[in-house]
């Protein structure tokens, strides 16, 4: 055997026996066997006449949804709570009164803490109650109280805001930290401007509010968009703002390969397929986008529930309407979203390696 017939030989049986190295599958080869009872799977393709319906196939991500408290008040006086501390300077212009003695005319008393029940304790009088009230009512009651003991005494009022007249800034903020509650149904928008603004960093930001035992979680867009949406702040409000934790994982013949976060409140198949950099030019096959995704609260039974718990939406961008239904078909949280390798380019490989070890071949038989 000749030395070009040997090389010839050996280039077929090494093609013969190796896979073509490429960056994706094509879309053939991932819903093979599709119809087949143990397919693993359900593929779907994509119609505008039934995307409705998808929509109540579940989300994964509704347990994450939480209700939120009703905004659009107006702010106003604050008002004392337990644990505010006074600081009392009392007037009193009478030589013998009980109050000021000495050169000064006044008397000061300080580090008067409110109750749990909102009563302070005062020299020469019983409890005072000045919980739940604004601190002009709460200095009016003890002037009143005052004037008992000595006809001209004048009261000066001042309140330091104590934990639960207080809403802790926990992170996400450019400036975390307690902040007092200096008006009454203070906005959570105000709040966060006096904190900085949420971290321009986040990604697609979540306010987090934790109030007593129930927490709620919403887009910080949906605060900022409606007053109604804006909630006053209460005493002991915690308060986090943080990047979506939703994401979905990009793969195949596109310009990027990674796990991507949502970058909006919703983000759509085309949406997606443009946050992983589009199609490769050269790679990709637009009749093969496709959205794998896993239903976990999957119940045969139910006639609204997805056909499988492993359900594949396949896409056909090579014409209006599907582009259409990628822009309506909504992502949800863990989604895989792959762009598939066109046939023609697995072909163009084979094409191409065949043709380098025939001119090596070539090359080797004219040595």
């Amino acid at each position: 055997m000749s030395r070009r017939a040997f090389l010839v030989t050996g280039t077929a049986l090494a093609l013969s026996g190796c896979t073509v190295p490429r960056g994706a599958p094509t879309r053939s080869e991932v819903v093979k066997d599709a119809d087949d009872e143990d397919a693993g799977f359900k593929l779907v393709i994509v119609s505008r006449k039934e995307l409705p319906k998808y929509k109540g196939w579940g989300d994964r991500g509704a347990s994450q949804r939480t209700g939120w408290p009703n905004g659009g008040a107006t702010p106003s006086d604050q008002r004392i709570a337990p644990g505010d501390v006074l600081a009392l300077r009392i007037w009193d212009a009478e030589e013998t009164s009980l109050l000021s003695g000495g050169e000064a005319p006044f008397a000061d008393v300080s580090n008067v803490t409110v109750t749990a029940a909102g009563h302070i304790t005062l020299p020469y009088v019983d409890q005072i109650n000045v919980g739940g009230v604004t601190r002009e009512t709460a200095r009016r009651r003890i002037q009143d109280a005052m004037i008992a003991i000595t006809p001209s005494a004048q009261v000066q009022l001042e309140v330091r805001e104590g934990r639960r007249n207080s809403v802790e800034m926990i992170g996400g903020v450019a400036s975390p930290g307690t902040y007092p509650l200096t008006e009454r149904n203070l906005p959570l928008s105000s709040m966060l401007a006096a904190a900085g603004g949420a971290d321009s960093g986040l990604t697609n930001p979540q306010v987090q509010l934790t109030r007593g035992a129930h927490i709620y979680r919403r887009p910080l867009q949906f605060v900022l968009d409606n007053p109604k949406n804006d909630p006053p702040l209460q005493g002991a409000d915690r308060i986090v703002i943080q990047s979506d934790p939703r994401s979905f994982t990009a793969l195949g013949a596109a310009n990027r390969e990674e796990v991507i976060g949502f970058d909006a409140a919703e983000v759509s198949a085309l949406r997606a397929l443009s946050m992983m950099g589009g199609l490769s030019d050269t790679r990709a096959d637009p009749r093969g986008l496709l959205v794998l995704r896993h239903y976990p609260r999957w119940d045969q039974a139910h006639p609204y529930t997805a056909p499988h718990k492993r359900v594949v939406f396949s896409f056909d961008l090579t014409h209006a309407d599907g582009m259409f239904n990628a822009d309506e078909f909504l992502l949800q949280d863990g989604d895989i979203v792959m762009a598939t390798q066109a046939v023609a380019t697995t072909t163009q490989r084979v094409l191409a390696l065949m043709g380098g070890f025939i001119g090596f071949g070539r090359a080797a038989s004219s040595l």
